[in-house]
């Protein structure tokens, strides 16, 4: 993979006191798995290109233990298309070769370190794994003109179509420290693979890269989950550097930007809001996935006895460790139960409770089976309050990756506009014979409302 840095400027061969690396040479860099060279194919007082190129030794590559391959019998190792250097290897050759500008130091020319410069970046081959302008979402929050051109899979012959790679143009103004930064952990983060094993220290490098710009960053926690592999340990961890105010904790006294906070934490926020406004101690959260909102509900003592429910056992298997129940002493565990039922189901267990907690689960009823929901908890278990969050339709719009007409989740069923949901909720309410109030969750849109809507339903 080639990546060109391309500064456009007064004394554009500054550029070499920035990457300390001198214009006039070409230098060749040992990796664990190949070589990396830097080296300047354009030089003029107004324009200075600065090109690192990394070239991968198979060989050294699969003998290097660090780096994940397949079985140690197989030839895969040897033989495969996979284009190892264009994520994550690349972002390490970054990090290696050019880690004294990363850090923003230049002691020959600090001022320009600390200026904006007008930058060209050219990412030749990436593999991107998502949906068409996943870089461009990525990118272009970061002030970043992106291009994308897609790579055909053989220029001889176009109606094969185009590979998974692109290869990407960034135009903008910034540091180029910050630039690199960004390169540096975006890299993997387009692929969603990284090709060594990921082991703590990457939180560190998770933080120290994108301070300053990931803590608001509108894919933020995409990218974490992502540069992290996905290990949920780990991203739990960035989530409690990153405090309430969305800053990263970097222990340092950088002045950094509040971000918005998730969608998900507003929607656990409003649930537990109205659950406290209603004097709620006894709490079923049906449909409870992973636990996202058990986790706080059993942090507050005020909530005597907690029920999660859902329909998969592996869910239930995720919120039991994410609660650490085994680790639990006896009269712990007594507050909350963890239940295989469906939502659609009559389950004595579920019945007279204070609150039941339908967050982001109607939606995944087939619209045939919602009138077996509705009875199952209005009028089976017939809590003294149930709270429902479910996606507003109409918002959809506003997701430029979302194509027209799709819903949020692939297992959604459906989604309701505003006034279908208020449809809803005076049917609910009438029929069942509940009192209901309609709130907003998250930043509304003036014209199409707010993401996620949530209804309030108190037993009359």
């Amino acid at each position: 993979m080639l990546v060109t840095i391309t500064y456009i400027g007064p004394d554009a061969s500054d550029l070499g006191y920035l990457l300390h690396k001198k214009p006039g040479k070409v230098q060749p860099f040992d990796l664990n798995v190949g070589i990396a060279t830097v080296f300047y194919p354009e030089v003029t007082p107004k324009r200075c290109t600065a090109a690192l190129l990394v070239e991968v030794d198979a060989i050294d590559l699969v003998r290097n233990k660090h780096i994940r391959t397949g079985t140690q019998d197989s030839l895969d190792h040897y033989i495969n298309d996979r284009p190892y250097v264009s994520s994550s290897l690349m972002s390490v050759a970054l990090g290696k070769v050019f880690s004294t500008a990363m850090s923003g130091r230049c002691n020959e020319r600090p001022e320009l370190a600390a200026s904006p410069l007008q930058l060209v970046i050219q990412l030749s081959s990436v593999s991107v794994s998502g949906e068409p302008g996943f870089a461009t979402s990525l990118f272009e929050p970061l002030g970043w003109r992106v291009n994308e051109v897609p790579i055909p899979l053989d220029s001889k012959f176009p109606n094969w179509g185009d590979s998974a790679y692109v290869k990407i143009t960034l135009t903008g103004t910034m540091p180029l420290n910050d630039a690199l930064r960004q390169i540096y952990l975006l890299l993997p983060v387009m692929e969603d693979a990284k090709h060594y094993w990921v082991s703590d220290d990457e939180v560190e490098k998770l933080m120290r890269a994108g301070a300053g710009w990931l803590e608001t960053h509108p894919q933020r926690e995409i990218i974490i989950q992502r540069y992290l592999a996905h290990q949920r340990g780990m991203t739990e961890k960035v989530g409690f550097l990153i405090n309430e105010e969305g800053e990263i904790d970097t222990g340092e006294p950088a002045q950094l930007v509040p971000a918005r906070k998730a969608l998900r934490s507003l929607r656990v926020e409003a649930v537990l809001t109205a659950l406290d406004e209603v004097g709620a101690r006894r709490v079923v959260d049906m449909g409870c996935g992973e636990g996202a909102l058990l986790q706080k509900l059993f942090s507050d003592p005020t909530f005597s006895s907690i029920v999660g429910t859902d329909v998969s056992p592996h869910m239930l298997n995720r919120a039991e460790e994410r609660l650490g129940l085994r680790e639990l002493s006896d009269r712990q565990k007594e507050r909350v139960r963890l239940l295989q039922s469906s939502a659609t189901y009559l389950d004595d267990r579920l019945r007279d409770y204070d609150a039941v907690v339908l967050m982001e689960v109607v939606e995944h009823i087939e619209p045939e089976r919602l009138a077996a929901l509705e009875n199952s908890v209005f009028g089976y278990a017939q809590p003294k309050t149930v709270v429902v969050t479910t996606p507003n339709a109409e918002f959809n719009s506003l997701y430029p990756l979302l194509p027209s007409g799709s819903f949020r989740h692939p297992d959604h069923r459906f989604e309701w506009t505003r006034a279908e949901f208020d449809q809803w909720i005076v049917s609910i309410a009438s029929t069942y014979g509940y009192s209901a109030e309609r709130r907003s969750i998250g930043d509304a849109d003036e014209h199409l409302g707010p993401p996620t809507q949530m209804a309030i339903f108190r037993k009359a």
